[in-house]
Protein backbone atom coordinates (compact mmCIF):
# COMPACT_ATOMS: atom_id res chain seq x y z
CA UNK A 1 0.00 0.00 0.00
CA UNK A 2 1.30 3.45 -0.78
CA UNK A 3 1.16 5.96 2.08
CA UNK A 4 -0.75 8.55 0.05
CA UNK A 5 -3.71 6.13 -0.16
CA UNK A 6 -4.47 7.14 3.45
CA UNK A 7 -5.73 10.50 2.15
CA UNK A 8 -8.75 8.87 0.48
CA UNK A 9 -9.56 6.06 2.93
CA UNK A 10 -12.33 6.06 5.53
CA UNK A 11 -13.52 3.44 7.99
CA UNK A 12 -16.01 1.20 6.14
CA UNK A 13 -18.09 0.79 9.31
CA UNK A 14 -18.49 4.29 10.78
CA UNK A 15 -17.28 6.28 7.71
CA UNK A 16 -14.74 8.23 9.81
CA UNK A 17 -12.00 9.62 7.54
CA UNK A 18 -9.56 10.12 10.45
CA UNK A 19 -7.48 6.97 10.45
CA UNK A 20 -4.13 6.23 12.07
CA UNK A 21 -1.44 4.31 10.22
CA UNK A 22 1.01 1.98 11.98
CA UNK A 23 3.78 0.66 9.74
CA UNK A 24 5.39 -2.65 10.67
CA UNK A 25 7.30 -3.41 7.48
CA UNK A 26 7.97 -1.35 4.35
CA UNK A 27 10.30 -0.96 1.41
CA UNK A 28 11.12 2.20 -0.54
CA UNK A 29 7.83 2.12 -2.41
CA UNK A 30 5.10 0.49 -0.32
CA UNK A 31 3.95 -0.53 3.13
CA UNK A 32 4.18 -4.32 3.23
CA UNK A 33 2.64 -4.84 6.68
CA UNK A 34 0.88 -2.56 9.12
CA UNK A 35 -2.40 -1.52 10.68
CA UNK A 36 -4.95 1.11 9.80
CA UNK A 37 -6.89 2.12 12.91
CA UNK A 38 -10.14 4.09 13.06
CA UNK A 39 -9.89 6.82 15.70
CA UNK A 40 -13.66 6.79 16.22
CA UNK A 41 -14.82 3.16 16.48
CA UNK A 42 -11.44 1.56 17.39
CA UNK A 43 -11.56 -0.92 14.51
CA UNK A 44 -8.32 -1.99 12.93
CA UNK A 45 -7.63 -3.12 9.41
CA UNK A 46 -4.46 -5.08 8.67
CA UNK A 47 -2.18 -4.36 5.75
CA UNK A 48 -0.99 -7.73 4.48
CA UNK A 49 1.32 -8.13 1.52
CA UNK A 50 0.86 -4.43 0.60
CA UNK A 51 -2.96 -4.77 0.56
CA UNK A 52 -5.18 -3.03 3.14
CA UNK A 53 -7.87 -5.49 4.22
CA UNK A 54 -10.78 -3.17 4.99
CA UNK A 55 -13.65 -5.62 5.29
CA UNK A 56 -16.75 -5.31 7.48
CA UNK A 57 -16.72 -7.37 10.70
CA UNK A 58 -18.91 -10.17 9.37
CA UNK A 59 -16.49 -10.88 6.50
CA UNK A 60 -13.37 -10.92 8.66
CA UNK A 61 -11.74 -14.16 9.76
CA UNK A 62 -10.91 -14.12 13.44
CA UNK A 63 -8.13 -16.69 13.15
CA UNK A 64 -6.35 -14.68 10.43
CA UNK A 65 -6.63 -11.39 12.33
CA UNK A 66 -5.40 -12.90 15.60
CA UNK A 67 -2.47 -14.55 13.82
CA UNK A 68 -1.55 -11.22 12.20
CA UNK A 69 -1.81 -9.30 15.49
CA UNK A 70 0.22 -11.96 17.30
CA UNK A 71 3.02 -11.75 14.76
CA UNK A 72 3.35 -7.99 15.38
CA UNK A 73 2.38 -8.05 19.05
CA UNK A 74 5.22 -5.75 20.15
CA UNK A 75 4.30 -3.12 17.55
CA UNK A 76 0.52 -2.88 17.82
CA UNK A 77 -0.96 0.00 19.84
CA UNK A 78 -2.16 -0.97 23.32
CA UNK A 79 -5.70 0.22 22.54
CA UNK A 80 -5.89 -2.38 19.76
CA UNK A 81 -4.29 -5.07 21.91
CA UNK A 82 -6.85 -4.48 24.68
CA UNK A 83 -10.01 -3.32 22.88
CA UNK A 84 -9.53 -3.65 19.13
CA UNK A 85 -12.52 -4.50 17.02
CA UNK A 86 -13.66 -6.86 15.74
CA UNK A 87 -11.17 -9.06 17.67
CA UNK A 88 -8.69 -8.14 20.39
CA UNK A 89 -5.54 -9.98 21.23
CA UNK A 90 -6.02 -9.62 25.00
CA UNK A 91 -9.15 -11.82 24.96
CA UNK A 92 -7.27 -14.57 23.16
CA UNK A 93 -4.40 -14.52 25.61
CA UNK A 94 -6.77 -15.04 28.55
CA UNK A 95 -7.83 -18.43 27.13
Amino acid sequence: MKKDLMEILACPICKNPELELYIFKEDEIEIEAGLIVCTQCNRYYPIRGTIPVMLPDELRKEEEDIKFLSSYKQKIPSKIFMEGKPFSLSKHQEQ
